[in-house]
């Protein structure tokens, strides 16, 4: 593991879903630290407790038992408003499909966070910019969804989860929905942002794009059975 500031410490972590017969324990009792600026792959077969570990570290979910702190934080004793902020200031979010909304254009999907900031309208403008130029899409700022191609979509999604500086980005199968070219090209900018100081965290079942990161987590059962790096 790489040394540094710790970024992210949870102790033994589980998550259970449901009682009696139908109870899953999607985690049990995971503890690991991720420090500022790591690049770590997340890995596991479908049920492997990957996902669920995912939303928690996001701050999507909380765990059943155990303690998550972020920055030297604990997040049980933070409030949904609070949280909510979090999120929205020190988290950025990438995901398999997206999620970008069909009728606005790049740079407006882009700065959707800034919403919910005290940024000025022109503050806003040059960010969302600014981002754009970043992951080299500013001809296609104007451009709707639907007017790009997957990739393009991707990169969009990329500055949007950029756009409020976040101390962690956690990308959830990122090229999931890509071919192989356009799968390296995003792995290739990730790298670019993390060798720029950015913290990645990112779930994929795929070995090829797990390479890409210095350290990989390997998940079954709902616990970690290989930690290394890379």
């Amino acid at each position: 593991m790489i040394k540094g500031t710790i970024l992210i410490d949870i102790e033994n972590v589980s998550r259970t879903y449901g009682s009696g017969e139908s109870q899953v324990n999607a985690l049990q009792n995971v503890s690991l630290t991720i420090n500022e600026n790591e690049f770590v792959a997340i890995m596991g077969q479908s049920g492997s407790g990957k996902s669920t570990l995912m939303n928690i570290l996001g701050c999507l979910d909380t765990p059943t038992t155990g303690v998550y702190r972020l920055s030297g934080e604990s997040i049980k004793e933070i409030n949904d408003e609070s949280l909510s902020k979090i999120r929205n200031e020190k988290i950025g979010f990438i995901f398999q499909t997206f999620h970008l909304l069909p009728r606005l254009s790049a740079q407006e999907n882009v700065t959707v966070p800034l919403r919910y900031s005290d940024a000025t309208p022109e503050e806003v403008e040059k960010r969302g910019a600014e981002m754009l130029s970043k992951v080299g899409l500013t001809s296609r700022s104007h451009h709707k969804p639907t007017e790009m191609s997957g990739g393009q979509r991707q990169r969009v999604a990329i500055a949007r989860a950029l756009v409020n500086h976040p101390k962690v980005i956690f990308a959830d199968e990122p090229t999931g929905n890509l071919d192989s070219a356009t799968s390296y090209e995003i792995m290739d900018l990730l790298v670019d942002l993390h060798k720029q100081g950015q913290t990645i965290v990112m779930v994929t079942h795929e070995e090829d794009i797990a390479a890409y990161a210095n350290r990989v987590i390997r998940m079954k059962d709902g616990k970690v059975i290989e930690d290394k790096a890379c």
